[in-house]
């Protein structure tokens, strides 16, 4: 039996459609389908999606109680593996959609930590993933520190390895990112690497 080809879940993070992050993230899905793996796209503005509302109900089995579209994203999550997600920096930090994204995926958390029911494959293949984003700002070397920090806890509780972080600086009007051609390259090849290291099954 031929094993069925991996699993990514690219998962759009930027309220503006058409965004920069929006292109760089396209390119990494082209790299990565080019390179032999099945990849599912979200766009998280298109979703209904509630923030967390803390109500615990998700300590019952790990999985979060508040029915809207974020329980097809739950399931996506549970059964990709590879994960690539975009988003661009606001104020230092994801932006709003991400972030109700990564406060609802603490039922993830819930089931890793309390309930003790890991999303790691049973085989032992490590699930990657890749983070792409893009600030305004041009000059400060911290643009990305409150950005990072939350993505690597963010997969870190669903079990993936942030393999890559792909950080773009002094990119903010709609289409900027075009004009340089090195970073939608780079999204590329990230994604067709991704793609390699899912079917070799390396760690």
């Amino acid at each position: 039996m031929i094993p069925p080809n991996p699993k990514v879940l690219a998962i759009y993070g930027s309220p503006r459609g058409g965004g920069n992050t929006d292109l760089l993230l396209a390119q990494a899905v082209t790299g990565a389908r080019k390179g032999g793996v099945d990849v599912e796209e979200v766009f998280l503005r298109e979703l209904n999606m509630a923030p967390c509302a803390e109500d615990y109900g998700c300590l019952k089995n790990g999985r979060c109680v508040i029915d809207d579209d974020f329980q097809e994203v739950y399931d996506r999550l549970s059964s990709c593996q590879g994960l690539m997600l975009s988003s661009p920096v606001f104020f230092c930090a994801v932006s709003a959609h991400t972030k109700i994204l990564m406060d609802r995926c603490q039922s993830f958390w819930v089931r890793k930590n309390l309930l003790g029911h890991s999303l790691q494959d049973k085989s032992g293949q490590v699930r990657k993933g890749l983070f792409i984003s893009a600030a305004a700002r041009q000059s400060p070397r911290n643009n990305f520190d409150g950005t990072l920090a939350s993505v690597r806890h963010f997969f870190a509780a669903l079990d993936v390895e942030l393999w890559k972080s792909l950080l773009y600086a002094g990119v903010d009007r709609c289409g900027d990112i075009l004009q340089r051609r090195e970073a939608l390259e780079e999204c590329r090849e990230a994604g067709a690497e991704l793609a390699r290291l899912l079917l070799s099954g390396l760690p």
